[in-house]
């Protein structure tokens, strides 16, 4: 699927620009002068469950506050997201989709910014795009966001932030079991530095991937060797969707909270997404700030 996808990337950008180009092609033929027009993109993997697309309004409400005169556009990255919400009648633009539409509505400079967590496999691909899109010149400038980790000072800020999800009820000799999705891509690294960093206030904070390292496995065992009898289960993802409900707090045997049941470890799950969390959101707004600086 993945090398299906860079080979796709081209062709839909050439499918874009022919789409577009009748446009600026026109403009400039008659020496229009376009407006200076900002606009933001939000792009995220997306979330069909209705619980989950709450933590999207949250963010969507903070981005509109913060900047009320600048149109705010959305996509979604998973096109199985797009197709189930299009049964629903909810129609969301891909990237490439949602910037062809703004280029058609006469935007100059376009903020695209990624809701993603690290910059993994989808934030270099969001990366393509954009630079797919800026070769072809439709827009005056167009710059993508930082995903949520990115420097130092994110990660200050981001254990701060898991720290403040932390129920007020949990007691120091328990454990705190953040569920991170994990990739195979390089950009996994960050779980881990930031497991490093949280432990340095809290010992018993652990972070895990679904897809990456640490895995539930290598978590249980550290839990086992600490002698924990309780762990408290929060997903460190945007939204508490399928890999939460499922993977993490589900009753199937491969399930997080039953895998730990398993060893003897009693769990209680939190269900809140990081695009709940106003910490979290103030991270990505302050990458989405750095880039409309630089329209001015």
């Amino acid at each position: 699927m993945k090398k299906m996808m860079n080979r796709l990337i081209p062709a839909i950008l050439a499918a874009i620009l022919v789409l577009v180009s009748a446009t600026t092609g026109a403009a400039a033929h008659h020496g229009t002068y376009k407006e200076p027009k900002t606009g933001i993109l939000l792009v995220t993997f997306g979330t069909s469950d209705p619980g989950a697309q709450a933590a999207f309004d949250n963010i969507d409400r903070k981005v509109k506050a913060a900047w009320p005169d600048i149109p705010v556009y959305w996509a979604y990255t998973s096109r199985i997201i797009r197709h189930k919400l299009a049964k629903q009648e909810k129609h969301l633009d891909s990237p490439a989709m949602a910037l062809a539409r703004m280029a058609d509505e006469q935007f100059t400079h376009v903020a695209v910014q990624s809701l993603h967590t690290i910059a993994g496999s989808e934030y270099h691909d969001l990366t393509k795009m954009v630079g797919g899109f800026k070769s072809m010149g439709v827009f005056n400038r167009i710059i993508l966001g930082y995903p949520l980790l990115a420097t130092q000072t994110d990660m200050e800020k981001t254990v701060d932030a898991l720290l403040g999800m932390i129920p007020g009820e949990r007691d120091k000799q328990e454990a705190v079991v953040f569920m991170g999705h994990g990739t195979h891509h390089p950009a996994n690294a960050f779980y881990p530095a930031l497991m490093f960093q949280a432990q340095q206030q809290d010992p018993l904070v652990f972070i895990g991937g679904v897809e990456g390292y640490p895995e539930i496995g290598e978590i249980r065992s550290w839990l086992k060797e600490k002698q924990v009898k309780t762990a408290w289960l929060i997903p460190f993802m945007s939204v508490a969707g399928d890999h939460a409900k499922n993977d993490m707090a589900g009753d199937e045997a491969d399930s997080w909270k039953s895998i730990l049941s398993g060893a003897g470890i009693e769990c209680h799950t939190v269900m809140k997404g990081t695009a709940e969390v106003d910490a979290f959101v103030n991270i990505w707004l302050s990458h989405l700030e750095e880039v409309l600086h630089h329209f001015d």
